[in-house]
């Protein structure tokens, strides 16, 4: 027995020394990044987070950026998809969701729930413009027309802009096959949704993109059912008024009076950013007050959206709430569920005057504020990545079209990223009760919010607007107490006092409180002159955009900003376009040249919609004509040292020009030798790809082409004729 005791005793001793010293090799491994299992320390930390994230469904976060993945790959594809296709791989994902609950397999339960999001978004925007899709006016339109008013956009003394539909000709028109149309009326016709009204107009086709990746006005006005634009040639005669009962003829009439009474009271920039915040009604806003607004990081202020809706809803919340608390008589009441019913219906009614779901910002907000005060209703937490996800899932079922819009982009980002940095665990210290503590305190979650949401939105304000607000903390910082404390909190109390016709005192505070945070945005835009920038950004990076913004959203830890800090030097490295040596606009004769760091016209006109565009988009003015040109009769002619071009006026100068140059521009259709010669952009060029953009390609001796157009293969585009 002491024999067989030593023994086992020597084997324990062996065991403990041995596991001692695969302790302290592990315990040595770990302190040199390395786990136990053999990998990187780092990658066994993030597999744990990845794993820890998908046991607390967070994966249901994902499905919106699925849905918009497909959204995208159905806008990029170059045909429409078969209907046969959709419907197919429909029925293809739900046998596979069937048949992986039935076996049990979780884990291919999830990837198929995934692709079924990505699929549903796929199939999203034609579903939509089935339902709402409209045929495209194909070419000019003049006559007599009656037709009804759907929606007012805006209205003041100069002009109002309506959605008109049921257009019916009268005095031998010739019919359109349009669904709706854009118009623009004289500013005495007074109309409101539900009017018929008869007027002589000038239905043009919408015009395509103004350059590659810009906005596509075809693309968007299709999946309203705007099939065109047009104006009046003559005096409008109302037919008929609309139902008196009519919700939208009732909400358009409230937001006209609102906005008359602000015109009343304020005059200029002051009653247009006044209008701005109350209504939604952004028309009368000067493009010079967009510059200083957008230079100084508070453009976002006279769009309404959450945080507009934050001070009205949540404001009237805690004000309901004191009020009802002050009671000892209601303490037995459920006096917080009491005040957030109240305040998802004061959200609703701000909705309605903001232009009700056609303002994505405004209806993102207000679902948001909807699920976060459902969660104090319910009883649970309010701020969630799972209640951005559920209002962006339903926006884009509402709207699909709109995730290819700035506002959409802007609000989901910054409200991702809000949340996301809410959610990361930080050091809570004790919360200091002195006054001055507390003013701090409020000062630094209103830079750091402001911080926040501007890196987040950094990326898609660059690439649609060119520009960028490096001082915008601070004006955020200084404009925000007049926005909270006196701009929207007399703006309420003026629309409730608008009824009594007392009014006017609140109107102008908030006036005041309105030129104080312009003077406050000249004087930070005035700091920033020279640092905002002009990034020109490739469209790729807003798909690496969105998929550092879905790793951010997915994870809960720290390693969430993993996604982002990669995605970045990415963007940097690979993601700025370079500026175009030619510009040629598709429907106006201009062609604009590089001319050192500007660019001239060769031909056409300043102040023309598409030299006006180029000339926001590349922040420079283009000026005409270009130096090097020489023009006559028959033509330009310009010779850079790198590359020579020709446009040509007349048809006398094809035999001359053809093959003598490196890019032959043309308006009338040249004779076929001159595409063996060389480079040409001509009519059926311009018709179908629209406005084109060019960069010398030294090292193939040729230009770089890239029509603002790629294919008319799709629904929305209007084909040649």
């Amino acid at each position: 027995m002491s024999a067989r005791a030593g023994r086992m005793g020597a084997g324990q001793r062996v065991l403990e020394s041995t596991s001692g010293l695969a302790g302290w090799f592990r315990a040595r491994g770990e302190r040199a990044g390395w786990s136990a299992s053999g990998e990187p320390a780092a990658a066994a930390r993030l597999r744990s987070a990845i794993d820890s994230a998908v046991e607390k469904r967070r994966l249901f976060v994902l499905l919106p950026f699925s849905m918009i993945a497909g959204l995208i790959c159905y806008a990029a594809m170059p045909i429409e998809p078969s209907a046969y296709l959709l419907a197919g791989v429909a029925i293809a994902l739900a046998g596979l969701v069937v048949l992986s609950r039935a076996r049990h397999a979780l884990n291919g339960l999830r990837g198929v729930v995934q692709f079924a999001a990505f699929w549903l978004g796929f199939c999203l925007l034609p579903l939509h413009g089935l339902a709402f899709g409209t045929p495209m006016l194909a070419y000019p339109a003049y006559g007599t027309y009656e037709a009804q008013v759907d929606e007012v956009l805006s209205a003041d003394a100069n002009r109002i802009r309506i959605i008109a539909s049921q257009f019916v000709p009268a005095e031998n028109a010739r019919p359109v096959p349009i669904r709706r149309a854009r118009i623009v009326l004289p500013g005495a016709a007074k109309l409101a949704p539900g009017d018929r009204f008869r007027a002589a107009l000038r239905l043009a086709p919408i015009p395509g993109p103004v350059l590659p990746g810009a906005h596509d006005g075809q693309f968007h006005s299709y999946f309203v059912g705007v099939g065109s634009y047009g104006s009046t040639t003559g005096t409008v005669e109302v037919l008929a008024d609309g139902d008196v009962w009519n919700p939208t003829r009732n909400v358009q009439g409230w937001r006209s009076a609102i906005g008359n009474r602000i015109d009343t009271v304020l005059d200029g920039a002051t009653a247009a950013i006044g209008k701005a915040m109350v209504v939604g009604d952004q028309s009368d806003i000067t493009d010079e007050t967009r510059d200083v607004m957008a230079a100084s990081g508070l453009a976002h202020i006279y769009s309404i959206s959450g945080l507009h809706l934050s001070i009205v809803a949540g404001g009237i919340y805690w004000l309901l709430r004191l009020a009802l608390a002050s009671f000892p008589a209601l303490v037995a009441w459920p006096i917080k569920q009491i005040s957030a019913a109240v305040g998802i219906v004061a959200a609703f009614l701000y909705l309605m005057l903001a232009g009700g779901v056609d303002n994505v910002p405004a209806f993102r907000s207000t679902l948001m504020l909807a699920l976060i005060f459902g969660a104090v209703l319910a009883g649970r937490q309010a701020l969630t990545m799972r209640n951005v996800a559920i209002a962006a899932i339903i926006i884009i079922l509402i709207d699909p079209a709109s995730i290819f819009r700035a506002s959409f982009q802007l609000s989901f980002a910054a409200v991702v990223g809000l949340i996301g940095i809410y959610e990361l665990p930080r050091l809570r210290g004790t919360p200091s009760t002195g006054r001055i503590s507390r003013i701090g305190g409020v000062v630094a979650a209103t830079a750091w919010t402001s911080l926040v949401a501007g890196l987040a939105t950094l990326l898609f304000s660059a690439y649609h607007f060119q520009q960028t607000a490096p001082l915008g903390v601070i004006g955020n910082v200084l404009a925000l107490p007049f926005v909270s404390l006196i701009i929207m909190p007399f703006g309420v109390l003026s629309v409730l006092a608008m009824p009594l016709g007392i009014d006017g005192l609140c109107l102008a505070i908030m006036g005041w409180g309105i030129d104080r945070m312009v003077d406050v945005a000249e004087l930070v835009a005035a700091w920033s002159q020279g640092w905002t920038g002009n990034p020109l950004l490739a469209g790729w990076t807003l798909v690496v955009g969105l998929i550092a913004l879905a790793w951010f959203a997915f994870l809960e830890t720290r390693w969430r900003l993993l996604g982002p800090a990669l995605a970045l030097p990415v963007i940097l490295a690979f993601g700025f376009e370079p500026r175009p040596d030619i510009l040629i606009a598709d429907t106006t004769q201009a062609v604009a040249i590089r001319d050192g760091d500007e660019m001239s016209l060769v031909t056409g006109r300043t102040g023309s919609f598409a030299v006006n565009v180029w000339s926001d988009h590349y922040q420079t003015e283009i000026t005409a004509p270009h130096p090097a040109a020489r023009c006559d009769s028959l033509g330009c002619i310009l010779a850079d040292p790198a590359y020579s071009v020709a446009a040509v006026r007349n048809a006398a100068a094809f035999a001359e020009d053809c093959g003598r140059h490196d890019l032959l521009i043309a308006r009338i259709y040249p004779p076929q030798f001159c595409y063996a010669a060389g480079q040409v952009i001509g009519p059926r060029e311009l018709k179908e790809g629209g406005v084109h953009w060019l960069v010398w390609n030294a090292a193939a001796g040729q230009f770089d082409i890239r029509p603002a157009i790629e294919n008319l293969n799709r629904p929305w585009r209007i084909a040649p004729r």
